[in-house]
This record gives C-alpha cells, sequence and structure tokens, in this order.
C-alpha cells in the first residue's frame, strides 16, 4: 500500500532501481473519480480507507486509464523504462507505506487471536495441503483481502505456493483430493478448466498460484533491451512448461506456425519463448501440448554480448486481441 493509498500488485522479478512494477488493484475512494473505469459495484475497507476495484481489472483498456491518470495526477508513478522505451506503472519506494509478503501474512494468520471462519477456514485448507503433498508450511503464503484484513464472510481464499517444483506437487495433490470428493473444481471458461486453479474447499472457493522463491530469481533488470516489432498469431508446440506458473509466465516453444499472412517471419527471428504478462495464461498449456498465440513479437537484446533472441509477450497492455489458447 501507498501513502495515498493506493494498493498494488507487484508484478515480475525485475525492477528498476528504488522502484517496483507494480499494478493498481486497490483505489480509495478520495481518488475513485479521478480514473476513467467502471467499478465493480461492493467495496472494501482497509484501515480507515474505502477502497474500490475495475470491474475488469487485468484489462490492456483499464491498464491505459490507470497510466493515464497517473501521468496527469500523480506523475511520480510513472516510469520510462529505457529498456522497453515506453511508460510503466512503478511505485516509487519513497510512496510505500506497507508491503504485505504472503508468507509473512499466513505467519501472521496463524498467530492471531479470534480467528473469523474465514480465517480458519483458509488455515485448515492450508494445513491439509501442506500435510497431503508433504510440502512444509513455510513454503505456503496468503494474498488477497485475507492477507490485507478486508476481507467479507463471502471473500475467495487466495494461496500462493513457493516453488516451481512445490506448485507440481500441490497440482497434482489437488487432482487426487478432488478424485477423493475433499476438493471440487470451479470452472467457468475453458482457460478455469485448463489451468484448475480454481477449487471449492467445504464450499469455499480458493486459488492457488505460485511465486518463485529465492533461489528462482534472476534479479537482471538492465541486462536485456525489448524491442517491440509487430504483433504475430501463431500455432506452436510447448516444448517447456518449466516456468510457466510463474509471473510473468515463460513457456518455451517450438513448430512455428502462422495462422495470418502477416505472421510469416524469416527463419532467424522465429520466437523460441512466449512470455505472459497477464495472469489468467500462467499454466494454462503443458510441455506437449499445442498452443494458439497472439502477442506482440519482440527483439530481446543482451546488453553486454549483444546476442539476440526472439520471444512474444502476450499483455502489452495495448491490445484486448492477446491471448495463448490451449488447443
Amino acid at each position: 500500500m501507498t501513502e495515498e493509498g493506493f494498493i498494488f500488485n507487484v508484478f515480475g522479478y525485475e525492477h528498476p532501481e528504488a522502484r517496483v512494477f507494480a499494478f493498481l488493484k486497490y483505489i480509495p475512494a478520495t481518488f475513485k473519480n479521478l480514473f476513467n473505469l467502471k467499478y465493480l459495484k461492493n467495496s472494501w475497507k482497509y484501515g480507515k480507507h474505502r477502497v474500490f476495484r475495475a470491474e475488469q481489472l487485468y484489462t490492456a483498456q483499464n491498464y491505459c486509464s490507470f497510466l493515464e491518470t497517473f501521468r496527469t495526477d500523480f506523475p511520480e508513478y510513472v516510469y520510462f523504462c529505457p529498456l522497453r522505451t515506453k511508460e510503466i506503472i512503478s511505485a516509487p519506494f519513497s510512496s510505500i507505506a506497507e508491503v504485505y509478503v504472503p508468507g509473512e501474512c499466513l505467519q501472521r494468520l496463524a498467530t492471531l487471536q479470534n480467528k473469523d471462519a474465514l480465517q480458519t477456514a483458509a488455515l485448515d485448507l492450508i494445513e491439509m495441503l501442506s500435510r497431503e503433498s508433504q510440502t512444509s508450511i513455510d513454503d505456503f503464503g496468503i494474498h488477497g483481502s485475507i492477507a490485507l484484513n478486508m476481507h467479507t464472510p463471502k471473500s475467495d481464499i487466495d494461496l500462493v505456493i513457493y516453488g516451481a517444483k512445490n506448485f507440481r506437487k500441490l497440482e497434482a495433490t489437488i487432482y487426487k483430493l478432488s478424485k477423493r470428493g475433499a476438493l471440487t473444481y470451479v470452472s467457468k471458461n475453458r482457460i478455469d478448466a485448463a489451468r484448475r486453479y480454481k477449487a471449492k474447499y467445504k464450499g469455499r472457493l480458493f486459488m492457488y498460484n505460485a511465486v518463485r522463491k529465492k533461489e528462482e530469481i534472476n534479479p537482471n533488470y538492465g541486462l536485456f533491451k525489448y524491442s517491440p516489432i509487430t504483433r504475430i498469431e501463431f500455432r506452436s508446440k510447448i516444448e517447456d512448461d518449466a516456468e510457466a506458473m510463474f509471473r510473468p509466465a515463460i513457456y518455451r516453444i517450438s513448430d512455428y506456425e502462422p495462422t495470418s499472412t502477416a505472421s510469416r517471419l524469416k527463419e532467424a527471428t522465429i520466437p523460441t519463448f512466449v512470455v505472459s504478462m497477464v495472469g489468467c495464461y500462467r499454466n494454462v498449456a503443458r510441455k506437449g501440448d499445442t498452443a494458439r498465440v497472439s502477442g506482440m513479437l519482440e527483439r530481446v537484446e543482451n546488453v553486454e554480448t549483444r546476442n539476440a533472441s526472439y520471444q512474444v509477450v502476450v499483455g502489452t497492455g495495448v491490445s484486448e486481441e492477446e491471448h495463448i489458447w490451449p488447443i
């Protein structure tokens, strides 16, 4: 949370000095009318602040709206990234009032006196998942409204698991528990069905996602320069999904097959990775799958060696048409 009462989600693992890339999630009532957004009807109470959330949170249109308002009214939250040659929403350290780390939030919740029904259910769920997956409870965390202590009795339980291997263990465990009837998957669309990250535990909806462990983070801001080239659409095989559960989600691909004339590329510029900045495309395709992708082709240059490679980015904040659809 910032001094003004904005609540951000930290975005990715590479950040410039003295600031952090982030996406605005909650807006205090004081500044609600500054943003050209459609808001959810309900609101939340964070301390003394009444906060609101956009009806559709992660869209290109909303990102542009956030950027426009910050540029006009809070310019310190706009950072021109020289490695991407564009403006990006970013919170300076000097504006940050509170930081919520999922693992620390879970530890605080565990020691809390007089827990309510949702907090108790969240701890019961995590303890069961830890036991059944044989994963240390220290590798779990909690975020969302429960972590911020602004939940309601009907709020979801938002879990994180630290580490790629732990995520795969948890994924398999949840599948096993669903077969036993201890959990029930919830799917509203084909993306939910592919990801299988939503389920109900004793009638309560929970979601789980992955966060990198410290040893899985390679903070290399400044090492690579990213240059957008053109928007492309194609099919490809998922060659590796070892980092598909994180945000950004990274898929190594092969067998590039353009699905439009404009997407025909020279051999040297065919991408080897798809990188999704959009959370809903985490873990949506698995190794060996074929996926249909729409996104921005980028040239990635190592500024030290001058070696270049190519990747496709889904979630540039420019177009709503960028996606990863499993086939």
